[in-house]
Parts: structure tokens; sequence; C-alpha cells
């Protein structure tokens, strides 16, 4: 069986991605995170997590510094730490954009895989455990900014944050909206690290994506905020609008993806439909280092005559960050394109897939005008964006 959801918006005028912020053990800011990533510097380390025996790579925001930021928030005390990471996003981006929380025309989308899960592990005995609902979580971050519209949470798996994107693409395009903040966050917990853990996917050493010894995934956490708009003038300070968006299930397993990348390849098919690839100077993959997640990505670009595009995964500096990754890898994608800069794929050393396929050894100077996004999660869903520099 083979379910298809297309997600492709044919209308001429442009939805820019715009302002935006990056916090994860590599910095507060975007523009800190771009510089680490560019020094090669890696969040994920080995880490003896408190409910655990075994030590995995992981990449996990330091509390210290966490609270230091805080400090600028009204009654920090009353937030969860997820909540504070998201506050402490979001607000960066209004900040930046000069947009009013209460502006009607504006539209907060929180992706995520788990939201508040660490509510479930007594962490916070003064704060309602009604907030694990990810709905509560996003009523609580109205309440704190006071935005007109209850943010809209979006969880699906971990192509949450780029389908949150093409989500707000939509929304905006629709006229119902002018701006849409999406907000991708997740967190390191019991609950997540305890699932991967049952599946045999963690790796004890940093991630190794698309290689021949690749040892399975790193987990980690972030929390990233991009403004969408159809306003030109909120579009630096890249210039660049989100063309065409898809999401397609191949319904294959629970947790195992199309042996032969149905899914991924019918969104390509779809973005990629009258439109140049031309100036297209990279493709930034899932790439999650698992034997099946590459395997299966490197066949979907095989098939979709992308070989000669370069590929890079940001999961070897970064872990998987679930319901954030999208949103996160989307925004350093962007920074690559500003400064015409390839990203390389961390860990990558030797080429492990069937698929053939480009992966990036080095950061490289290259001249190019656009990018393809990809991402792929349990239950078989799939999502793909193209981004042009207008």
């Amino acid at each position: 069986m083979f379910i298809n959801f297309k997600i492709c918006i044919p209308k001429p005028n442009m939805i820019f991605a715009s302002y935006n912020n990056i916090i994860s053990p590599l910095g507060f800011t975007t523009e800190q995170n771009y510089r680490a990533v560019l020094n090669s510097e890696i969040a994920v380390k080995p880490t003896q997590l408190h409910f655990s025996n075994d030590a995995f790579c992981v990449g996990k925001i330091n509390d210290e510094l966490l609270e230091q930021h805080a400090v600028s928030i009204e009654k920090a005390h009353q937030h969860t730490r997820l909540e504070k990471l998201s506050i402490l996003s979001i607000q960066d981006v209004l900040q930046q954009s000069g947009i009013q929380p209460q502006d009607d025309k504006l539209l907060v989308v929180y992706s995520t895989t788990k939201g508040n899960i660490d509510i479930l592990e007594n962490a916070y005995p003064n704060i309602d455990s009604k907030r694990v609902y990810l709905h509560q979580l996003t009523q609580h971050l109205q309440n704190h900014f006071q935005f007109k519209h209850q943010p809209v949470v979006l969880s699906n798996a971990c192509i949450s944050g780029i389908l949150a994107i093409i989500m707000a693409q939509r929304w905006i395009q629709s006229g119902q909206f002018n701006h849409v903040i999406v907000c991708g966050g997740d967190i390191l917990s019991e609950f997540t690290i305890s699932g991967f853990k049952s599946f045999n996917a963690l790796s004890t050493e940093p991630c190794k994506p698309f290689d021949a010894n690749r040892t399975g995934i790193n987990l980690g956490e972030a929390v990233s905020s991009i403004l969408l708009t159809n306003q030109e003038l909120l579009s630096s300070p890249y210039h660049t609008a989100i063309v065409a968006g898809a999401s397609a299930n191949d319904a294959n397993h629970i947790s195992g993806p199309s042996r032969n990348g149905d899914g991924l390849y019918q969104c390509l098919q779809t973005i990629l439909q009258n439109q140049s690839l031309d100036g297209c100077g990279f493709i930034s993959a899932h790439g999650t280092a698992t034997p099946f997640n590459d395997e299966m990505e490197s066949i979907a670009f095989d098939r979709s005559a992308l070989n000669t595009i370069p590929v890079n995964s940001l999961k070897g500096y970064y872990g998987h960050t679930l319901g954030a990754a999208g949103v996160l890898e989307t925004v350093l994608s962007l920074e690559s394109l500003k400064h015409q800069t390839l990203i390389k794929s961390q860990g990558f050393d030797n080429i492990g897939v069937s698929g053939k396929i480009s992966v990036i050894p080095q950061h490289t100077p290259a001249t190019f005008s656009s990018f393809i996004k990809t991402a792929s999660g349990f239950g078989g869903c799939n999502a793909a964006a193209l981004f042009k520099k207008i």
C-alpha cells in the first residue's frame, strides 16, 4: 500500500525564509552555531546519563548556560526546560523582525516529537503535569507572549520541522496570515533515549552519516525558530524563498522506511516538477547514520537523477534533534547559501550506501542559488522542500 499526501503550492507569490535562531550545545544564536560548524565543532559527546548504565554520544545543552540566558525571561521558574529554550528562540526572532506578538496576521507553529516529556520524570513538582500534553505546551507559550492565535502543534515524527515550514508556506499563501514563525524543539529524555536504545540504534561514538563504518545515531537536543513571511521587506538576510514542498508516506513499516525510497522519491518528484536544478548547490539530507535510512535516501536521490548534486547531513554535528532537526538544518542551509559555502558532512570518510550520491567531504566555497532539504521518519513519513534565492 502506498499513501501519498502531496503539499505543493503553484501560486506565484513568494514566501520568504527569513529571520531565525538556533539554540543548541554549539551556541544560542544562529551565528554562533554556523561559526562552530565551520570550525568543525561537534556537539555530540560520550555522556553517562542518570537513567542508563551505558554511555552514549549525545548532544546536550549546558544547563548552567541556559539559566544564564533565562534570566531575561519573566518568571523563569514557572517554565519547563523546553519552554525556556523555546521562549528564548522565539523571542530572538520577534526582536530581529520587529513583528509584534499580538499581530493578527501572525501564527506560530510548534514542531516537536515529545514536547515536555521530562514532566513524566517528575522534573517539575511545582508545574502542572498537564503541560506534558502538546496543546498545553503551546497554550503556555501563547499566554507568555500574548499571541493573538494559539500556536499550532505539528508532530509527525522526524519530518515535523520541515513539514511545519511547508505548512507555514501554505497558510501564508492561503491569505490567512502574513507571517508564520516555525519553532522546532525537542530535548533529551529517558523516554526518548530508552526508545531508541530498544532498537539498538544508538551509537557509542560520533555518528557517521552515509559512511561505510556508521554504527547508528546520536540523539541531540535543540530549539530552532524561523520566520516565514510574504513581506519582501522582511526577506533579509537571505532573500530566499521556499518555492515547493511535498510530503508522502510510503506506509512500509512503523519504524523502517521503504527499501527503495518510494516515499522520498515521490516527494522529490513533486518538488522538482517544472523546476530547474541549475544553480542547486546541495541537498541537506536527513542522514541519521542508521543502515536503513541512509541507504533509502541514497536510493531515492539516485532514482531522482540527483547523483551530481552534493549531499550533506548535519547529524554528525548535533546528533538527531528530532522535531527541531528540520528547522535547525534549514536555517544552517540558509547560512550555507548566504555565505556560498558547502558544509561538509561531518563523520563521513568512505561511501557506505548503494545509491550513487556525492557526499560533501570538506567545507567548500561554491557558487549556487538554491538547495533541497529532505527528511524521513518513523511510520514511513517523508518530506522535501526546495529553497531558491530570489
